[in-house]
C-alpha cells in the first residue's frame, strides 16, 4: 500500500499517526500527485530532444506525434561526425578539469584560513566574501574581460579556471564544514608541532572528502553548462566548448533536427552526473540553504 512506509514514521510533515484521518490522506495524495506532475514537466524537455533526435527533417516538420517512426541511431552518428562533436567535448572535458581542479584548491585555501587560521583581518576578508553572493556574475562580466585581454589571457582557458577558483558559494560551502571539525583535534596537531600546510594536507583534506566530493560535482556541472565566459573567451578559437558550438548554429545553416541532436549529446554528461551523485548534489544543496 501507499501509504504502509508511513506507519512507523514518526518526524516530518506527516508522521505514522497522521495518516490514520482521512483529511491527511487526501492531503498525502495531492502532494503526491504535485510532486509527479512537477517531475514530468521537468523531465519533459529533455524526453523531447532525445526522442525527436530520432526523426529526420521531413519527420520532423509533418509528424506532430512525439515518437519516432524509427529508432535509429546511425543519425546520432552522422551529427556527431558532421559536427566534429569529439573536438568539442575534449575542450569541454579541458575546461571542466582546470575549473574542478581551482575550484577544490582555491577556495578550499580560502576557506581554510577564514575557518581555522583566522589570521588578521580574516572578518574583513569574509565579508566580501559574503557580500560578493549577493552581485549577479553578470554585472562584473565587462570589467572581467577587459582585465583578461589586458594580461593576454584571452582565447585560453585559464581565465574558465580562475572563475572558477575564485566563486563564494564554494568557499562558504568548504568554509561551514571546515568549522564542523572538532576544535580540539586541531589544538591537538597543533600542540604536535604541525605546521600551517601540514595541517591542511594531512588532517584537514582527509576529514573533507564530502565536501570536496560536493563542491566538485557543482563545479562539474556548472563549467560544463557555461556559456558566457567561454563565449567571450574562446569564441572564434578552435577551442570552443559544447555550449559555445550549440550558440554557434544560430549562423549556420543547420536543420532542426540535427540542433536537437546536438542539444542532446549536450545534456549527456550531467545526466549522467546527477543520476550517479544526486544523493551528493542534494546533501551540498542542503547544507548551502540551511547553514550559513
Amino acid at each position: 500500500m501507499f501509504f504502509d512506509k508511513y506507519q512507523s514514521k514518526k518526524d516530518g510533515v506527516i508522521r505514522g499517526y497522521d495518516i490514520r484521518s482521512p483529511k491527511v490522506k487526501i492531503l498525502a495524495i495531492v502532494i503526491m500527485i504535485l510532486c509527479l506532475l512537477l517531475v514530468a514537466i521537468c523531465l519533459f524537455p529533455a524526453i523531447w530532444v532525445f526522442l525527436a533526435s530520432f526523426k529526420d527533417i521531413k519527420e520532423f516538420t509533418r509528424n506532430v506525434t512525439i515518437l519516432p517512426d524509427k529508432f535509429d541511431w546511425s543519425r546520432m552518428g552522422e551529427t556527431w561526425k558532421a559536427f566534429k562533436f569529439t573536438k568539442y567535448y575534449m575542450n569541454s572535458l579541458i575546461s571542466v578539469t582546470g575549473c574542478t581542479i581551482c575550484a577544490v584548491a582555491f577556495n578550499g585555501l580560502l576557506a581554510y584560513g577564514l575557518s581555522v587560521l583566522k589570521p588578521k583581518g580574516y572578518k574583513i576578508v569574509n565579508g566580501l566574501v559574503m557580500w560578493s553572493l549577493l552581485i549577479p556574475g553578470t554585472v562584473s562580466i565587462v570589467a572581467v574581460f577587459r582585465n583578461i585581454n589586458l594580461v593576454g589571457l584571452n582565447k585560453s582557458f585559464v581565465p574558465l579556471w580562475l572563475a572558477f577558483g575564485a566563486n563564494a558559494f564554494y568557499v562558504v560551502l568548504f568554509k561551514q564544514f571546515f568549522e564542523d571539525i572538532p576544535r580540539e583535534l586541531i589544538e591537538a596537531a597543533e600542540l604536535d608541532g604541525c605546521g600551517v600546510w601540514r595541517m591542511f594536507t594531512t588532517i584537514m583534506l582527509p576529514l573533507s572528502k564530502p565536501i570536496i566530493s560536493v563542491v566538485a560535482i557543482f563545479a562539474i556541472t556548472a563549467s560544463w553548462s557555461d556559456f558566457l565566459l567561454p563565449y567571450l573567451v574562446l569564441n572564434g578559437t578552435d577551442k570552443v566548448t559544447v555550449m559555445v558550438k550549440l550558440f554557434s548554429f544560430k549562423d549556420t545553416p543547420t536543420d532542426a533536427v540535427s540542433v536537437l541532436r546536438a542539444s542532446f549529446f549536450a545534456i549527456i554528461p550531467p545526466t549522467i552526473l546527477f543520476a550517479i551523485f544526486q544523493k551528493q548534489i542534494t546533501d551540498g544543496a542542503a547544507t548551502g540553504a540551511v547553514k550559513g
